[in-house]
């Protein structure tokens, strides 16, 4: 497997500065789950689709408080909206943080769902994937995570796939996720 480009968005990159591709990678951390977002992207493309990760821990956006949020919203936010509208189809890879989502991505979200007049529009109706490689087991982000997509109106694709140090992640599983995503009509 190549090298993977990933994307960290600047303050002043827009969507139409930035190609777009039929399936983006967002991952939630630097580690591992950024190793599996890479394979992901290597899966789309042996599959014939675009594909880029987007790596949240390198957007500089403060965590989502009410405060912060009458502060004025964030530069990076609008990059990032514009990035994440203008993709089809996501995966999602993000590690468990004590049994939960981490704070990088339910921020994110947060900022992202309190833009406009409808929390939804930016993940209604849209294809979502969702993987791990987390040092716990990993179940529970993602039924944490699939809670939260599902609320948001995201067609969240009914396998996920779930992998640590004892149970690395298959090509074969990541390459049928790839597949169902790219099934769903966006």
């Amino acid at each position: 497997m190549g090298m993977v480009d990933v994307l960290a968005l600047s303050n002043s990159m827009t969507s139409t500065s930035t190609p777009t591709c039929d399936l983006l990678v967002i991952t939630a951390s630097n580690g591992q789950n950024l190793l599996l977002a890479e394979r992901f992207v290597a899966a789309a493309r042996e599959q014939g689709l675009s594909a880029e990760v987007l790596d949240l821990t390198a957007i500089s956006l403060p965590l989502f408080t009410p405060r912060a949020q009458s502060t004025g919203t964030p530069a990076a936010l609008a990059a990032l909206q514009a990035r994440l509208a203008a993709v089809p189809r996501w995966v999602i890879c993000t590690p468990e943080y004590n049994g939960s989502i981490p704070p990088v991505l339910t921020s994110a979200i947060a900022w992202l769902s309190v833009q406009g007049d409808d929390f939804r529009a930016l993940f209604n109706g849209r294809p979502v994937a969702i993987a791990t490689h987390s040092g716990g087991g990993g179940h529970t982000v993602l039924t944490a995570l699939r809670l939260q997509l599902a609320h948001l109106g995201a067609n969240v694709v009914g396998r996920q796939l779930v992998s640590n140090k004892t149970q690395p992640a298959k090509d074969d599983s990541i390459a049928d996720l790839v597949s169902r995503l790219n099934h769903l009509r966006a």
